[in-house]
Order: C-alpha cells, then sequence, then structure tokens
C-alpha cells in the first residue's frame, strides 16, 4: 500500500483498536499464481508479540484454504470509514480553484504467516471466541453452548480454523492532513454535517487523529 509519511500510521494502540472496530478482514493468499480472497470476521489477539495474531475460520467448501500450506504469506485488509470530499469543502478555492476531489479513508493491511486448523476442539474454541467477542455488546448474549451440542459439532465440521501470524502492519489514516489549516477545517466541517455516517466517522477521525500528525503541509494527494 502506497503510505506517504504525512497518511501514516504507526501507533500499535490505534490500529489495534481500528482493527477491532473494522471486524470484518479480507484474507487474501496466492497459490500456484492464483490469488483467492475471503471476507470473514475476525478477532485480533494481542499475542504472540509484538504484532499479535488473527483468528477466524473458513468454510470447508471454500478452497482458499486448501491452498494453504506450511509458511504461506497472507495478507488481510481491514477498511475504517471513507468519505467523498469535494473541492467545495475548501476555502482555497475562493482564492485559486486549484483544487481537485480526493477520497479521505482508513486502511489497514496485516501482513504475516497463515495455517489451518483443523482440529475440532481448537475450531470450537475459535468460533466460541469470536462469537463471545461480538455477543458481548447484546443485551442478552448469545452462546455457543445455547445450541445443541449435536448440532454445533454438525457445523463445526463444514469449517477450518485459521490463524494469521503478524509481522507487521502498513496503516494509513488519508484524513486531508496534507492540506493547510482552513481547507483541512472546511473538509471536517463538511464532513461532520452529512446526512452520511460514514461521512460523519470521517470527521470524527480527523478530531480525533489528524491534528497530532500534522506538521507542515504537504503537496499531493
Amino acid at each position: 500500500m502506497y503510505v506517504p509519511r504525512y497518511f501514516r500510521q504507526d501507533d500499535p494502540a490505534t490500529i489495534r483498536a481500528a482493527i477491532r472496530a473494522a471486524r470484518l478482514g479480507s484474507l487474501v493468499t496466492q497459490h500456484a499464481g492464483e490469488l483467492f480472497a475471503s471476507h470473514i470476521p475476525m478477532l485480533l489477539e494481542d499475542e504472540p508479540a509484538p504484532h499479535g495474531r488473527l483468528i477466524a475460520h473458513l468454510a470447508r467448501a471454500n478452497k482458499q484454504w486448501k491452498a494453504i500450506g506450511e509458511g504461506t504469506s497472507a495478507l488481510v485488509i481491514f477498511h475504517g470509514p471513507d468519505a467523498y470530499v469535494t473541492p467545495s469543502f475548501y476555502e482555497s478555492k475562493r482564492d485559486h480553484g486549484k483544487v481537485v476531489p480526493t477520497w479521505d479513508y482508513i486502511a489497514i493491511h496485516a501482513y504475516g504467516t497463515v495455517r489451518v486448523i483443523d482440529d475440532a476442539e481448537r475450531v470450537l474454541a475459535i468460533v466460541t471466541k469470536l462469537t463471545s467477542a461480538h455477543e458481548s455488546r447484546r443485551e442478552k448474549p448469545w452462546a455457543v453452548d445455547d445450541a445443541p451440542d449435536a448440532y454445533i459439532a454438525s457445523e463445526l465440521r463444514a469449517i477450518v480454523g485459521i490463524e494469521i501470524t503478524i509481522e507487521r502492519f502498513d496503516a494509513k489514516w488519508k484524513l486531508s492532513q496534507n492540506r493547510e489549516e482552513r481547507d483541512f477545517s472546511g473538509v471536517r466541517d463538511g464532513l461532520a454535517a452529512s446526512p452520511d455516517a460514514s461521512d460523519r466517522a470521517v470527521a470524527q477521525a480527523m478530531d480525533r487523529f489528524a491534528f497530532e500528525s500534522r506538521g507542515a503541509v504537504e503537496k499531493g494527494i
């Protein structure tokens, strides 16, 4: 991923929080020249150090897992909020008109080694962790053991576990940090007033992160 220095996010806590907020990851692997991609809910665990690992599961009918062997490399992509940025948000448009549209967004690439877990007990542990994490937000959480044992056993036979040990992150917070102060404020205020939830989320991210990393104004997109 192309990440200009003024869009780079290096804070581990911020990256981890964004992954946990995104929840759905795109797992990309390659085998014999063919690319595979699956979009699956994932859970980030802090161990092993320094970057942790991602756990998930794939349908047994999904041929991607069969192409995963010893030492297979993987890319997992997580998307945060994104927003179209109209030139009309820029105060500088009134001065010279030299502005064009762009897109602001948050994206994280996690690189590492993936392996398949094809053991019923360990796959159950993965499913239980994923379920507990997502159900914890509910007033009356559902638990795996709420379902009959025979039914869960049947469901487990239809999936395999996936574990990605993370080796590095590329994280991009493209939030108009390269614009001068008045244009940055115009984008933030314009998105904050939008009826679109993703636009408003980008404005909130600008408030939370962008001022911390702005520094000198840069040119480019």
